[in-house]
């Protein structure tokens, strides 16, 4: 046939092969990561053997999971003061195994083993309206197994269907509106499970934090009743050794302020910072203990230089200088977020503004010596 070529002939068909080849591929690799995704939230029997792949396996929760109904073996509770996590609400429940009860030994609550702590963090889409629409994007798991605690962080979907296992942590992008009527975006960091005993570390071994008798020893609006917590869970037969809200130190909560600003700032300090600086933390060595108990103002900060602050203590000599906040180090490192300056140096992406007025004023009225 006159002007056909047979080399354009099988470039043409050539062409032609490879547009409907890429022309699938995306086809393909939507169906492909839709299969991941059901395969990650596909149902999983409870066997009993932790850690489930999906927090619905637990049974934590009935009805809807994204409602946090607990059901009826799960305990909710609530520390006095709550640690800051970039703005984030947080709701807790525990579970102890049937038969089992906690122990009250001095200050700590001594949990048995298979005592399963539930810590869910989430935004309200409007802070003005906090019982509205929200986002759950974490829950965190702290599982008393036979050699010890482990820790185990869920990511919620999109669809506030799950949270699924994610050892490894995650990233999420965090819109809100806050008190002020304001648009918010924060860049939420979910730990990984190596990073959970930055904070929960006691004596280099996992703990839990926020469950020391000083966090429950107050009252809780349970839906039979307020009641203190540890008188609460004495009733339902979870709990020895409480002996009445008198006879166990207790927190204030630090928001509250009808409350002294001495027990406002110290309970600050014991649930954000205590955790790491106390005698049993890996910042023992800081010399600067600041549980809610501490009366000494050295191991306060008081006049103390900082053993090894680096960068972190800024153009600052002393941790706290009575009448003067803004030449402490440790408000000057409360007020960053800059890596190596910021503390607590996990858990927070932004400046706890209202924290940092309150340790403001707190060291403000120090009297000078």
């Amino acid at each position: 046939m006159e002007g056909f070529s047979p080399n354009l002939s099988k470039w043409a068909i050539a062409s032609l092969f490879l547009s409907l080849l890429w022309s699938c591929q995306p086809e393909q690799k939507e169906e492909v990561q839709a299969s991941a995704a059901e395969e990650i939230l596909a149902p999983e029997e409870a066997s009993g053997k932790f850690p489930y792949r999906r927090l619905s396996t637990y049974g934590f929760f009935d009805g809807e999971i994204a409602q946090l109904s607990p059901s009826e073996a799960v305990i909710p509770y609530q520390p006095a003061s709550s640690l800051f996590t970039d703005y984030a609400l947080k709701s807790r429940f525990a579970y102890l195994p049937e038969g089992e009860k906690a122990v009250v030994a001095e200050e700590e609550l001594n949990l048995p083993q298979g005592t399963i702590l539930i810590k869910n963090f989430y935004y309200p889409a409007d802070f003005r309206k906090p019982e509205g629409e929200r986002r759950i994007i974490e829950t965190r798991l702290m599982i008393h197994e036979e050699g010890g605690w482990e820790a185990y962080p869920y990511v919620w979907n999109e669809s506030q269907t799950d949270a699924v296992l994610k050892v490894v942590g995650d990233e999420k992008e965090v819109r809100f509106i806050n008190q002020a009527g304001e648009e918010q975006v924060i860049n939420y960091l979910v730990p990984n499970k190596n990073q959970c005993k930055s904070c929960h570390n006691k004596n280099e071994s996992l703990a839990p934090l926020g469950v020391q008798t000083r966090h429950l020893n107050h009252d809780y609006g349970y839906e039979s009743g307020t009641e203190n917590q540890l008188a609460h869970w004495t009733k339902l037969g979870k709990l020895a050794g409480f002996e009445g809200k008198a006879a166990h130190p207790s927190l204030v909560n630090y928001e509250d302020q009808s409350q002294t600003l001495d027990d406002r700032a110290m309970a600050y300090l014991d649930i954000n910072c205590s955790h790491c600086h106390r005698a049993e933390g890996p910042a023992s060595t800081s010399g600067l203990f600041l549980t809610y108990g501490q009366k000494d103002p050295l191991k306060l900060g008081v006049y103390k230089t900082p053993v090894a602050a680096g960068k972190g203590s800024g153009s600052h000599t002393y941790d706290i200088v009575p009448g003067d906040g803004d030449a402490s180090i440790l408000l000057h490192r409360m007020n960053s977020t800059e890596i190596g300056v910021a503390m607590p140096e996990l858990g927070r992406t932004s400046i706890h503004a209202e924290g940092v007025a309150l340790i403001r004023e707190w060291i403000n009225q120090m009297d000078k010596k």
